[in-house]
C-alpha cells in the first residue's frame, strides 16, 4: 500500500491503557503532513504484548523513557528525520537506482575482547539502526519524495544467541521501530538480495569488494555486475549540511563538554591521566553518552606533538597543559581544546602567546557565518596572517610583511613548524565529519565546523627563548548562521581573567 505524496502515516510502538489498567504495547497509526518522506502504513496485530517481554538491540522510547523522548529513534533525532533523509537521497539517485549499505563490524581489542560496537556513520545516518550484520537497501521507485522502497536487512530474535549476547531488535521492529518497507534475514541476502537489485540502473555503495561480511556482500555484488558508483559523496551532501535536530543535538554535547572542562581547570592536577580520567567520566553526565575521541591532554612541550595522547606524564607547577577533548550525544559530537596554567596563573610569556592565539581565534570564528562567503580554506589563510602578525609582535624573527610565507634559513617554511594542521574542518557524527567533502566549499547555515588555530614552539634557537617548549591550541565548535556564529562550546572558558579566576 503507499501513501499519497505529502502525507504520511509512521508507525511507532506506543504504550496504552487496557481496559484492565495494565501497560501493554500496541503499534498505532499518526497522520501528518511531512516534506520529503513516507512511511508506510502499520500491520495489525492479532494480540498486545506485555510491555515487560519486549526487548530491542538499541534504547526505544517505550524502554528507555529516560534517554529518548516519544518519536525518537536516537536521542535528539525523530523516526520523522531520519525517513526524510532517506527520501533526500532518493530523490538525489538516478531512476531506478539503489543505495546500498552495510552496518560496521564488531571489532576485536585481543581474542575474544571486543570494543564497544559503533555503527558506521552513513548507516546510522540514513536508518537510526545500531546493531552489526544488517545491510540496508534504498531503492528509487519514481521521481517523487515518497517514491522508493527500504529494506532492512538484519538479525531475526533468537532467544539462545541473546541469552549470550543481550537482546537484537529482530524482522518485526526492522519494520515497526525502524519503519523499513521490508525485512529480511540477514543470513539469507546471498538469495534475496538480488531480486531487490534486479533491474537496478545503478548501485551507489561503498562496499569494497573485499568485504565477507555480512553474507560475502562484497563478492556478490561484484557477481551481479551491475554498474556501481560511490555513495559517500551522496550522503556527504546530506551530512554536511546539519538540521536544527542536528545542531541542538551538537549544541548540549558542547554545553556539557565544556563545562566539565572548565570544572576541570578548577582543580590542581599533577598527572596528566588524572585529568584524563576525570574528563571521561565527566562525558557521561547530563545525558551524553561518553568521550567522542580519545583526549589529548599533554603538559608541558608535550603540547607540541599534535595528537599526543599517551596521556601518561606528570604536570610540572610551572608549565600548561593542553587538552584536546569533547563528549557524545545521541552519537553527535563536539571538539574543544583549551590550554590552561597547570598552577592556575599564565606566566608573562604564556600569557603573550596565549592571547596571541586567542586574539586569531576570535577572528576566525567570527568569518563562520554565510554572509562572509568563506570556506575553511579561506579561514586557514586568514589564521596563518593573523598569527604571523601576532607572533611578529612578540619578537618572532624572519617574517617579511605582506608575504604569504615565512621562509626560514635553507628555505625551511617556519608557518608550518609553528603552526602545522589545517585551522578547522567538519564535525557531526564523525568528529572529523563528511570525509572527502571539501574545506573549499563556501560555508553555509548549517555546516558545523571546528576553529582551532594553535602555535607549538619547539627548542629551537630561531625562535625566541622565552616561548620554547610552549604550545597554545584554542578550539571552538561552531554552527554557521546567516549572519553570524553560533559557538556550540562557548561553556569551556577561554578568556585569560576568566581562567585565572577559577582558582
Amino acid at each position: 500500500m503507499r501513501l499519497s505524496r505529502g502525507r504520511a502515516a509512521l508507525r511507532q510502538l506506543s504504550l496504552v491503557s487496557s481496559p484492565n489498567r495494565q501497560q501493554i504495547y500496541r503499534p498505532f497509526q499518526q497522520s501528518l503532513t511531512l516534506t520529503g518522506a513516507r512511511l508506510k502504513p502499520f500491520r495489525n496485530y492479532a494480540t498486545s504484548v506485555s510491555a515487560a517481554n519486549l526487548e530491542f538491540g538499541q534504547p526505544v522510547y517505550e524502554t528507555h523513557p529516560h534517554i529518548l523522548k516519544p518519536g525518537e529513534i536516537t536521542q535528539g533525532i525523530t523516526a520523522h528525520e531520519y525517513a526524510s533523509r532517506r527520501s533526500r537521497l532518493a530523490l538525489s539517485l538516478p531512476p531506478d537506482g539503489v543505495a546500498l549499505l552495510a552496518a560496521a563490524d564488531l571489532k576485536y581489542r585481543s581474542g575474544a575482547v571486543f570494543y564497544p560496537y559503533r555503527q558506521d556513520s552513513n548507516f546510522l545516518y540514513l536508518t537510526g539502526f545500531l546493531e552489526p550484520e544488517s545491510l540496508a537497501v534504498i531503492r528509487k521507485t519514481g521521481p517523487g519524495p515518497d517514491d522508493y522502497l527500504f529494506s532492512l536487512f538484519c538479525r531475526p530474535k533468537d532467544p539462545r544467541a541473546e541469552q549470550w549476547s543481550g537482546p537484537w531488535s529482530g524482522l518485526e521492529a526492522a519494520e515497526d521501530v525502524f519503519n523499513a518497507d521490508n525485512s529480511y534475514d540477514i543470513s539469507r541476502a546471498s538469495t534475496t538480495l538480488p531480486s531487490l537489485l534486479r533491474g537496478a540502473s545503478k548501485i551507489f555503495t561503498d562496499i569494497p569488494p573485499s568485504l565477507t561480511t555480512p553474507s560475502n556482500i562484497g563478492s556478490l555484488l561484484k557477481s551481479l555486475s551491475l554498474p556501481t558508483s560511490p555513495l559517500q559523496t551522496l550522503v556527504n551532501t546530506l551530512r554536511a549540511i546539519k538540521s536544527p535536530a542536528e545542531v541542538a543535538a551538537m549544541r548540549h554535547a558542547g554545553q556539557v563538554s565544556g563545562r566539565v572542562i572548565t570544572s576541570a581547570m578548577r582543580r590542581p592536577w599533577t598527572l596528566e591521566k588524572d585529568i584524563h580520567a576525570y574528563l571521561d567520566y565527566g562525558f557521561t553526565q547530563h545525558g551524553l553518552s561518553g568521550p567522542a575521541y580519545v583526549p589529548v591532554v599533554a603538559g608541558a612541550s608535550r603540547g607540541c606533538m599534535i595528537h599526543y595522547v599517551h596521556n601518561t606524564s606528570d604536570l610540572p607547577a610551572n608549565s600548561t597543559v593542553l587538552v584536546d577533548a569533547g563528549g557524545e550525544y545521541g552519537y553527535y559530537v563536539t571538539d574543544i581544546t583549551r590550554t590552561w596554567p597547570v598552577s592556575g596563573k599564565f606566566s608573562p610569556a604564556q600569557k603573550d602567546l596565549y592571547n596571541a592565539v586567542l586574539t586569531v581565534q576570535r577572528q576566525c570564528v567570527a568569518l563562520c557565518r554565510e554572509n562572509a562567503g568563506v570556506s575553511l580554506d579561506e579561514i586557514h589563510r586568514a589564521a596563518e596572517n593573523g598569527l604571523r602578525e601576532q607572533l611578529a609582535l612578540l619578537g618572532f624573527e624572519g617574517l617579511t610583511a605582506g608575504t604569504k610565507r615565512w621562509t626560514g634559513q635553507g628555505g625551511e617554511d617556519l608557518m608550518d613548524v609553528l603552526f602545522p594542521h589545517h585551522v578547522g574542518h567538519y564535525v557531526g557524527l564523525d568528529v572529523h565529519d563528511v570525509p572527502g567533502y571539501g574545506r573549499s566549499v563556501a560555508l553555509k547555515k548549517g555546516h558545523c565546523v571546528t576553529v582551532e588555530p594553535g602555535v607549538y614552539v619547539p627548542d629551537d634557537e630561531r625562535f625566541p627563548k622565552h616561548f620554547r617548549g610552549l604550545a597554545v591550541r584554542i578550539e571552538d565548535s561552531v554552527a554557521v548562521d546567516e549572519e553570524g556564529p553560533h559557538v556550540l562550546t562557548t561553556e569551556a572558558v577561554k578568556e585569560v581573567e576568566d581562567i585565572e579566576a577559577l582558582r
